[in-house]
């Protein structure tokens, strides 16, 4: 007994790395209501090739490194609010 505790101390001592929020991943709806755009638009940047994507069981996900690129690129014309709704709500 002793020595899973000591075990589970040491995990729960351990640092978190810092995560790279640019590389989590978020699902269509989610870009969709806060960015304030539709299912379309999402679409065609797919078919265009101006976003990278996945499709898991038939639904999409992009990184939200993704998502920053195509507004700096001013791809989508969404504010830099939104976009921090996006994250903040993606981390709850």
């Amino acid at each position: 007994m002793d020595k899973l505790e000591a075990l589970s101390e040491y995990v729960h001592s351990m640092e978190r790395p810092v995560e790279n929020e640019d590389e989590n991943w978020v699902g269509s709806r989610d870009i969709c209501q806060f960015l304030k755009i539709s299912e379309r638009t999402l679409q065609r940047l797919r078919a265009d090739g101006k976003i990278t994507y996945s499709c898991v069981g038939g639904k999409y996900y992009y990184q939200i490194g993704q998502i920053k690129k195509l507004l700096r690129a001013h791809i989508l014309k969404s504010n830099d609010e939104c976009l921090q709704d996006l994250i903040a709500h993606h981390k709850k």
